[in-house]
């Protein structure tokens, strides 16, 4: 087969793999356009299950998302301005964010989301990550129970600009937040503040952990974040350089209100 170097070549070569793979799949009519051909391909690697992949196969999804990550372009800490020394606020695709390692709010099973395109963080990091990334999460959890609220783990971050992946799960709101919920939201954080520090990471870009699908009130768990990121801060020798990455308007005016009121300075 001729090697694909066009990103709609690249995009046929995958679907048709990931279609062959799968004996309900393989009749599946391929759209026209790039546009649906890149949401399939993103369904496809969202339902695909933990396995291995081949050599040519990796080759040229890494190819595809490298090129993606170039259309959508790289943000590196230089080009960020601190809200204060060490602390940042930054609205945009954390999947672009060229730093040690990202958050990404999981799922207890913690092989991310297999909705496809759904809209969640989780699904983004492991769409742009590549199916490697899934592999690891499995690799990890094997044998082992779903993952706990409150703790973190680390991947490689595989096709994503970050050096690593830090996963968490966060607590999910069925009513009221409760003192617990509280405590368990800035576990997260503080748990994937001392897993980067025993790496030696320098920078940790967080996403707003449990106020999408996991329904905590969004200005709440900001504060929470912005206290546990101070208080670890305070009682740590280790320098860490924090990002925090919103999505939505909303959030990005509460992030940005509430890290002004609590500006030592």
């Amino acid at each position: 087969m001729k090697k694909p170097v066009t990103q709609e070549q690249r995009a046929d070569f995958l679907i048709r793999w990931l279609l062959n793979e799968r004996e309900e799949y393989k009749n599946l009519e391929i759209p026209v356009s790039l546009t649906e051909k890149q949401r399939l391909l993103r369904s496809l690697m969202n339902v695909r299950p933990p396995l291995p992949a081949g050599r040519e196969f990796l080759t040229v999804q890494d190819a595809y998302l490298q090129e993606r990550l170039v259309e959508k372009g790289v943000t590196r800490i230089r080009d960020l301005s601190p809200v204060r020394p060490g602390i940042y606020l930054w609205q945009g695709d954390i999947t672009t964010l060229a730093v040690d390692a990202v958050v990404n709010a999981a799922n207890s099973q913690m092989l991310g989301c297999f909705v496809p395109c759904h809209s969640c963080i989780d699904n983004a990091i492991h769409t742009y990550a590549g199916v490697q990334l899934r592999l690891e999460c499995a690799s990890i959890m094997t044998g082992k129970k779903p993952e706990p609220v409150g703790r973190a783990k680390i991947t490689k971050a595989y096709n994503l600009p970050c050096r690593y992946v830090l996963h968490t799960v966060g607590p999910v709101i069925y009513g009221d937040v409760t003192e617990t919920d509280r405590k368990l939201l800035a576990d997260c954080y503080r748990s994937c503040l001392e897993l980067a520090a025993a790496y030696g990471l320098h920078s940790v870009a967080f996403c707003c952990i449990s106020t999408g699908e996991f329904h905590f009130p969004n200005k709440p768990a900001a504060e929470i974040a912005i206290k546990t990121v101070e208080e670890w801060e305070k009682g740590n020798t280790d320098h860490m350089e924090v990002i925090f990455n919103v999505f939505k308007n909303d959030d990005y005016r509460i992030y940005k209100q509430l890290l002004r009121q609590s500006d030592p300075a």
